[in-house]
């Protein structure tokens, strides 16, 4: 009976040793219970018929590069995608009060929504969870870093304006089984530009949207277009290309008042020249590129260096003219009609008869005391053909900073 009393109490003792078996949490029941039968394959609808509804909101955080040669834009923005899981439904007061919980984007049904311009992978972090409420609201928000093809008009580059658009589309699923529409009004997202980085070289302007559908092979797939209307800030290109340019211009419409006979006029033009190469050289690489259009400011540079050079040919030619004197004008003159005269003549005829023309001549020239007045003439005239080049010159400049500006008030009033 001893034996029998003492087993009891022993069992008693071992059973207050044993640690309880923890007891599960109730997020961690209810994340059980939620994924236990989950299929993330198939899309979560009880009636297969009804199409689920995407919800998208965008928000542009910053653009990052704009490459014109390889006509692509990357651009930082703020997704978010709101759906209704029907298989994600419970009770918060059978849970402790629990309205949401976050699980993994692998675990569940996610919609297959892509960007059609897509044709880069950016630096995106890896977000790997979403957010469920007790109704079946799931919540897919994520920064994503978007490089995608855009046709770009740099024609007037750097006062150019871009049109870039983010479609959005399910890349399997048709209108009757995923489609789409927005969070938030159009207006309200097209004006939304309090997130954006407005500190950089693009400028924000609006974000207009519309929804569409797409025919493809019979099926009609659901689309949302984003129009990204980005404006360049051109005062780092006109201070560093336009300025220096128009300086170079100016100088060089000014050096038309060095006399032409100084022979500091042609070494000071070639220097403006030399100046305004290197200058372009060292900023080609501030310019975009592009293999279809030159846009207009190369155009500029081009039409300068030829003006320069323009300028540079008629001052030659002035110079050429002074050192032809009127003298050496006549001298010439009466040597060709003396060889054309007697050329053909017998010798010793020929020996009088350039005798008496030698003398005649040395009395013609004997007789022209006025000779300074003819010189300073001919230095005259040469100075009116300079000034004549130079009202040439700068109705040719005229005329192409007018083309220039038209050609530019066009492109912005486009």
């Amino acid at each position: 009976s001893f034996q029998c009393h003492m087993i009891p109490q022993k069992s008693c003792v071992l059973a207050e040793l044993v640690p309880e078996k923890p007891k599960r949490s109730a997020l961690n029941q209810l994340t059980r219970l939620l994924l236990r039968k989950y299929n993330c394959g198939v899309r979560p609808v009880q009636n297969w018929t009804k199409p689920t509804t995407i919800y998208i909101d965008l928000i542009i955080k910053s653009v990052l590069d704009v490459d014109g040669q390889t006509q692509k834009v990357t651009t930082s923005i703020w997704y978010r995608q709101i759906w209704n899981d029907e298989f994600l439904v419970w009770d918060p007061e059978e849970f402790d009060g629990i309205t949401e919980i976050s699980l993994s984007s692998d675990a569940i049904w996610v919609p297959d929504v892509i960007i059609s311009e897509f044709v880069d992978v950016g630096k995106s972090p890896v977000i790997p969870y979403v957010y469920v409420n007790c109704s079946g609201t799931v919540k897919n928000y994520k920064p994503i870093q978007v490089v995608s093809a855009c046709h770009l008009e740099i024609y007037a580059f750097p006062f150019d304006k871009q049109n870039c658009t983010l479609t959005f589309r399910s890349w399997l699923h048709s209108v009757n089984e995923v489609d789409l529409a927005l969070w938030r009004p159009a207006e309200e997202i097209a004006n939304d530009t309090r997130e954006f980085m407005n500190d950089g070289e693009w400028e924000l302007l609006s974000v207009p949207s519309h929804y569409w559908t797409l025919n493809l092979e019979n099926r009609d797939y659901a689309q949302i277009q984003f129009n990204v209307l980005i404006r360049r800030r051109p005062l780092l290109y006109v201070v560093s290309l336009l300025i220096p340019s128009i300086f170079f211009m100016v100088v060089d419409v000014t050096s038309f008042y060095l006399p032409p006979n100084s022979g500091t006029r042609i070494t000071f033009k070639t220097s403006i020249l030399l100046g305004f190469t290197v200058i372009r050289v060292n900023l080609m690489d501030e310019i975009p590129a592009t293999a279809i259009k030159t846009p207009l400011i190369g155009v500029f540079f081009a039409v300068c260096m030829a003006l320069l050079v323009l300028s540079l040919a008629m001052s030659i030619f002035v110079v050429k003219l002074l050192h032809y004197s009127e003298k050496e004008i006549k001298e010439m003159s009466m040597s060709a009609c003396l060889l054309d005269k007697y050329g053909s003549m017998d010798q010793s005829f020929i020996e009088s008869k350039i005798l008496q023309e030698v003398v005649s001549l040395r009395l013609y020239l004997q007789e022209e005391d006025n000779e300074g007045s003819s010189q300073s003439y001919w230095v005259e005239l040469c100075l009116k053909v300079d000034k004549l080049l130079f009202c040439v010159y700068l109705l040719i400049m005229l005329i192409y900073v007018m083309t220039l500006l038209l050609l530019w008030g066009v492109w912005s009033s486009a």
